[in-house]
């Protein structure tokens, strides 16, 4: 344990470093005693310094971080100037080769290095399209239960923390040889479907392990910028920028094509999930923007692209039919990924904010929530319905691995994605689930009956001892993210006068009301904090005509969607919903925990924050209308025809939720009963 974790241990060695951040073991807690005792391991670093607050996050989330052993590293293939990689006569005998045929390219973010992924897109003779996802065949390189195969079980998945990673496969592999690099022939595992040329449904699907060659390493804003028709970007494209004049428009018109075609697709695909009910749900992401020396430049949060969608959903696409494909092959041991549907006592606050604002949120299912949410617009103010959809979110379960022999195929669905059966294969770099999914799927695919790696894939109970360990990794993993985020936040505004700085004044939404305070969202920085209307001395808080607070003696009086602050004199004023106010932030340090966040109300009026309008602005692509178009547009034909009933049952079957009560359900109407009114409470 970690001095930010009680209770206090009374060590049996000298007494440990002042002002340090320390790793204590607990050796015995004797009855008679307030405090156990311990033993002293190690520090960890100062409080406060950026190097030991990390390492402090990674012990509390029991995350190790160790280098590769030598026996590890032994295992891993040799790439260097001297002794460079190569495809190997053996392996282009028995793959399909792409590289001459296919144009594949990438699309991440900036600074991306682990490229799992790639895509491809084209016009097959007859007119109809194919549509191509290629994803590292890590397999090839990590044997089954070798000794990096075990190491990468064990760390599950590569870490992301707000300023760096720690990789679950050596970087030889991460970011060289198993990374879709621009360039360079690469083995990959792809999943390529032919499309109708007018319809985009589905007409065959193929599997298998082939060679890629990817042309081109786009960035979003970049791949965004071609979508939008705006072949200025061609410069910040690499791979175009040595060509001569005609030889670059041919090749950025192909690629502008490329990229076009893949969203079109997309919107299709997209489409349908929304026909059957898929939420886009929101979640507060921010980007720490770093200087060389580490020092953080801005908080900027992630602004919404429609190409984020694109890649997106033909990841969805591709992980939904290996699913598929690995269940049909192995029914009692293929791994998948479930999403059960929330508790409807966790709605109960979006639909009082909702309410709040005029909007009516159905949430008896998926399909329902989503067209209530997508109605939930406020044409003058776009933040509405981003924290509805990210209330929506806080009340979801959480997606879980599982082995398919360990529960009936009802409770299969991912109720987020409205699909019957879902798995991650398209990241195999960094989660060892899609290692393990790649075995299964070339397990599926192999004609030899007795294939090697047949005989290494987990029986039911294995996989189902190793999916819980995943499922705990990947928890640690986000809280790990989370923590990094708020520490960076919290050094951003760290030393800093709060009355003076310009950066430490912004606008608020308050989108939940409590007994004592409101809590606050901050748009401009991806912030979610508490905000207190009556101070520890007792004092409300009291707004002039101007709009300024000052803190007076008085009263608060709470009501559903408001809360009132009346001084002794009489005057008052009052907090509603969804209500902007201009915030004050500082932060709040502290020796035995992480560094807070404070949020302090200074005006009841709306203050708009330099750089804010775009951010604003761009809260109302959250879903493109296109899609909404397109879905418009598909239903609209399936009206105008009459469908088979065969198959729409086909598509009932596919995209259905559970009937019936699940065993998940069942647990969590018992855990309902124990639970408490604890809303008037919540940390502020």
């Amino acid at each position: 344990m970690t001095e930010m974790t009680r209770p206090w241990a009374s060590p049996q060695v000298n007494p440990c470093p002042q002002d340090f951040r320390v790793v204590v073991r607990i050796d015995s807690w004797e009855s008679t005693s307030v405090y156990p005792n311990g033993h002293f391991v190690r520090v960890l670093g100062r409080i406060g310094d950026l190097e030991g607050e990390i390492a402090t996050i990674l012990v509390e989330n029991s995350i190790s971080v160790v280098p590769f052993s030598e026996a590890q590293m032994c295992e891993m293939p040799v790439n260097t100037p001297e002794h460079p990689w190569t495809v190997s006569p053996e392996e282009e005998q028995g793959r399909k080769d792409l590289r001459k045929t296919l144009l594949v390219f990438s699309i991440d973010p900036k600074g991306c290095e682990d490229v799992d992924d790639t895509l491809s897109v084209r016009t097959l003779n007859d007119g109809n399209l194919e549509l191509g996802v290629h994803i590292a065949d890590v397999t090839h390189f990590v044997a089954p239960n070798s000794y990096i195969d075990i190491e990468a079980r064990t760390r599950a998945t590569t870490y992301y923390l707000a300023d760096r990673r720690y990789d679950m496969l050596p970087s030889v592999l991460s970011t060289d040889l198993c990374s879709l690099l621009g360039g360079v022939d690469r083995y990959a595992v792809s999943v390529l479907w032919e499309l109708d040329k007018t319809s985009y449904e589905i007409r065959r699907v193929w599997y298998g392990r082939t060679i890629i060659r990817s042309a081109y390493k786009l960035f979003y804003e970049v791949a965004q910028e071609l979508l939008d028709g705006n072949f200025s970007v061609v410069e910040e494209i690499p791979e175009l920028r040595a060509l001569d004049e005609e030889s670059r428009r041919t090749r950025l018109e192909e690629l502008a094509w490329a990229v076009g075609k893949l969203t079109d697709i997309a919107r299709h695909v997209r489409a349908k999930r929304n026909r059957c009910g898929a939420l886009e749900l929101e979640g507060v992401e921010v980007h720490i923007q770093l200087d060389e020396k580490k020092n953080i430049h801005d908080l900027i949060p992630k602004q919404p692209l429609e190409v984020h969608e694109t890649v997106a959903e033909c990841m969805i696409l591709a992980n939904h039919w290996v699913a598929r494909k690995i269940w049909e092959s192995f029914p009692h041991q293929a791994l998948l990924r479930q999403h059960p549907p929330p508790h409807q006592e966790f709605f109960s606050e979006l639909r009082e904010c909702a309410r709040a604002k005029g909007f009516f949120m159905d949430t008896r299912s998926n399909k329902t929530l989503a067209d209530s949410l997508d109605k939930a617009n406020d044409p003058g103010d776009p933040v509405v319905n981003r924290l509805l959809r990210s209330m929506a979110t806080q009340a979801m379960a959480n997606a879980l691995y599982f082995s398919t022999g360990s529960c009936a195929e009802e409770e299969f669905h991912h109720y987020g994605l409205a699909l019957d059966k879902y798995t991650h294969f398209t990241s195999p770099i960094r989660r060892y689930s899609d290692i393990i999914v790649h075995r299964l799927l070339l397990a599926a695919i192999s004609k030899d009956k007795k294939m090697e790696i047949k005989e290494n894939l987990f029986s039911n109970k294995d996989l189902e001892e190793l999916c819980r360990h995943i499922n705990n990794r990947n928890r640690a993993a986000q809280r790990a993210q989370k923590q990094s985020t708020e520490l960076f936040q919290c050094m951003y505004f760290r030393d800093r006068d709060p009355e003076a700085e310009e950066r430490c004044t912004s606008d608020g939404v308050i989108y939940s009301i409590r007994t004592n305070g409101v809590l606050l969202f901050l748009p401009r920085f991806g912030i979610k904090g508490a905000a207190y209307l009556k101070n520890k001395d007792g004092l409300v808080i009291s707004c002039g005509p101007d709009g300024h607070s000052e803190w007076k003696p008085g009263s608060l009086q709470r009501s559903q969607n408001k809360i009132t602050s009346t001084t002794t004199e009489g005057a008052s004023v009052t907090f509603h919903l969804f209500d902007h106010v201009t915030v004050r932030i500082s932060v709040q340090a502290s020796r035995c925990h992480s560094d807070i966040i404070r949020l302090e109300i200074i005006s009841n009026k709306l203050h708009m924050t330099p750089g804010a309008e775009p951010f604003l602005q761009s809260a109302l692509l959250l879903k493109s209308d296109l899609v909404k178009e397109v879905t418009r547009s598909v239903e609209e034909a399936q009206l105008a025809q009459e469908v088979p009933r065969d198959s729409i049952q086909e598509e009932y079957q596919e995209y259905r939720q559970t009937k019936g009560k699940s065993l998940y359900m069942l647990l969590e109407e018992i855990r309902d009963l124990a639970l408490l009114d604890v809303s008037s409470s919540c940390r502020i």
